[in-house]
């Protein structure tokens, strides 16, 4: 299984278009951008396909918008991990930003993860929409039962007190009137943020082409390290060891050191027996 797997894997190389035609064919959904999956909805129902009724689907929020219940979505996700005994930590404070790097990652090693079972191959039994309308009409029926209740009280409430309706006419009113003055704040807001989402489409451009730039420089070294002539010098295999640590551990780099320290060590009795002589 790729639970865990290092930066250097090819899973890391696969781009976004693939990972939404992925998404997308899979659960029948029509994602344009990997942060719009930020809310954690997709994975855990990506998982939910992977292991059939594994994920509790009636806890998971496809219409989370705020911070709180994405989070309340990676709670779920990470439970199921904790039961299927996948070994994967969620940076859950990192993507409930949205940001598109960071979701990325999380997916192309989702996509990894999901291939390794059964090599794969798709449940034809799964039916998405069906699991996602099943969850939506439970809700849609709480909704509906406490509008009722709602409504009912709002009736009662009118029959006993015709003046409290009178009082709810006028405010209704005013609040109109305060509509107008509201739209035109709102359409303020709405153009703050779209030159936010514009900076922010340049940052990430920016961001991608720097992580570029570094990955083509640690895959030149890792070439580096596989010629023949080094590959199995200590300070090639020391090298190789930190580009292929699954995670940023100290213990990889300790491990490195100590290749090397060996063949300092080494080296430097071959010459005090040669000085020796």
């Amino acid at each position: 299984m790729a639970t865990n797997i290092g930066m250097m894997d090819s899973a890391y190389f696969v781009g976004r278009n693939e990972i939404l035609t992925w998404i997308n064919s899979r659960l029948q959904l029509n994602l344009s951008r990997v942060e719009e999956a930020a809310s954690g909805a997709v994975q855990c129902q990506m998982i939910d396909m992977t292991y059939p009724r594994s994920v509790p689907m009636h806890k998971v929020n496809f219409d989370a918008k705020t911070e709180y219940d994405m989070i309340q979505n990676y709670k779920v996700l990470q439970e199921v991990f904790n039961k299927l005994k996948i070994d994967k930590h969620i940076e859950v404070n990192r993507l409930v930003k949205g940001r598109p790097l960071d979701n990325l990652e999380f997916l192309q090693w989702l996509k990894r993860y999901c291939d390794s079972v059964n090599g794969g191959i798709m449940n034809e039994h799964y039916d998405p929409v069906e699991r996602r309308l099943k969850v939506g009409k439970d809700k849609n029926l709480k909704a509906s039962r406490s509008k009722s209740l709602e409504a009912i009280n709002l009736h009662n409430s009118a029959s006993g007190d015709v003046a409290g309706l009178n009082r709810n006419i006028g405010l209704l009113k005013q609040f109109s009137k305060q509509g107008k003055s509201g739209v035109a704040a709102a359409s303020s807001e709405v153009r703050a943020l779209s030159k936010e989402i514009h900076d922010l489409k340049l940052s990430v451009d920016l961001l991608e082409k720097e992580r570029d730039f570094y990955f083509a420089k640690l895959r030149d070294i890792e070439i580096l390290c596989q010629t023949a002539q080094v590959e199995n010098h200590p300070i090639a295999l020391a090298v190789k060891k930190i580009l292929y640590a699954a995670d940023a551990q100290d213990s990889a780099l300790e491990e490195a050191q100590e290749y090397i320290t060996q063949y300092i060590d080494d080296n430097g009795e071959t010459e005090e027996a040669e000085n020796d002589d």
